[in-house]
């Protein structure tokens, strides 16, 4: 099966990603495990729903529903998760019965070939499962392509919504209306309480925070703490963020690897010079950067004025912002308010 093979892989899957995108050993590991997870689930899915749902028979008529397949399914797939997001995406299209067209993210394209391996090696044919690497473009040919009859895509909302307003075009010889199943990021928040324990708050903040350098959509990137420990608690984070180590993804003393691309550190400091500029930051970590790599020193920002774009935009990167509250009712009022909604 797909999953023994990827189960036997284990380490050198890991190591892969751990190569082509920065990705910690401990999370790298996790993604494969999380990659077999699909896997096994939408084989058990696929067999109840072969066996259908009964129906109530009315006299004189004999009633059934049964599944079929779509047709062909694009699968657009995001670089932070390399194989298990992928593996969801295609996993699920192949057990209903359609193809599959994979198209990896640039920055990761030896993951979803070693993805693909592993399904033809398992015995998926060639015509059912196909790899397309290559930049953006690859993504929108797809997208426009009047064959595909549903797009699976994991990614930025910016790329989400145009693949939606490419999708909803129909083109000659389209007799049918492409769906799209679209996850398009986070902008995701602690509230933090007056009567929380701070001992656990702290280390499970800056873990979500930090983790991967804050390139995954349910990393934290925002803090909405009650007024009355908020002091104390933004001088432990300041204290816990100066102490992170900047580093390589294989070094296990490394807290924060770098970033997958010179484009995102470049937009993640300029989010930063931003905080600086229209409110304060309260702590970067004081270990040195690494001379080769594109690193990012982790950031707590705080004063920000209540429009500042980093409140409601997706970072992707290492930089968490704290504010004041005077009640969790008005912290949940700004998380509903905001424009990201997912953990």
């Amino acid at each position: 099966s797909v999953a023994g093979i990827l189960r036997a892989r284990r380490r050198t899957l890991a190591a892969l990603e751990l190569r082509e995108c920065g990705k910690p050993w401990d999370q790298a590991d996790a993604d494969v495990c999380e990659a077999i997870d699909f896997l096994e689930y939408y084989a058990r899915q696929a067999i109840e729903l072969e066996a259908g749902r009964p129906l109530a028979q009315v006299p004189g008529e004999h009633n059934e529903m049964r599944y079929v397949p779509c047709g062909v399914v694009a699968v657009i797939a995001p670089w932070n998760f390399p194989l298990a997001i992928p593996t969801g995406m295609v996993a699920a299209a192949l057990a209903t019965g359609n193809s599959v067209v994979l198209k990896p993210a640039e920055q990761a394209p030896g993951c979803a070939a070693e993805l693909v391996a592993a399904f033809r090696a398992a015995g998926v044919p060639p015509a059912a499962l196909g790899l397309l690497p290559g930049p953006g473009e690859v993504g929108r040919a797809l997208a426009i392509d009047r064959r595909v009859r549903l797009i699976a895509f994991t990614g930025s909302a910016a790329v989400g919504r145009e693949i939606l307003r490419e999708a909803a075009e129909t083109y000659d010889g389209q007799t049918h209306l492409k769906r799209v199943v679209a996850e398009m990021g986070g902008k995701n928040c602690i509230i933090v309480d007056s009567d929380a324990d701070l001992d656990e708050a702290v280390p499970a903040i800056v873990a979500s925070a930090f983790s991967y350098a804050g390139q995954k959509c349910s990393a934290c990137a925002r803090v909405l703490a009650h007024d009355r420990i908020a002091d104390v608690l933004f001088e432990r984070l300041a204290g816990a963020v100066a102490l992170l180590q900047v580093g390589a993804p294989e070094d296990f003393a490394s807290d924060v690897p770098p970033l997958i691309e010179h484009e995102a550190q470049e937009r993640v400091d300029a989010y930063v010079q931003a905080c600086a500029h229209d409110g304060r930051i309260i702590a970067r970590a004081e270990c040195k950067l690494p001379q080769s790599g594109w690193y990012c020193s982790p950031t707590l920002a705080g004063d920000l004025p209540p429009n500042a774009p980093v409140l409601t935009e997706e970072v992707f990167g290492p930089l968490l912002t704290v504010e004041r509250v005077d009640s969790v009712e008005t912290a949940c009022d700004l998380v509903d308010s905001l424009p990201f909604a997912l953990t």
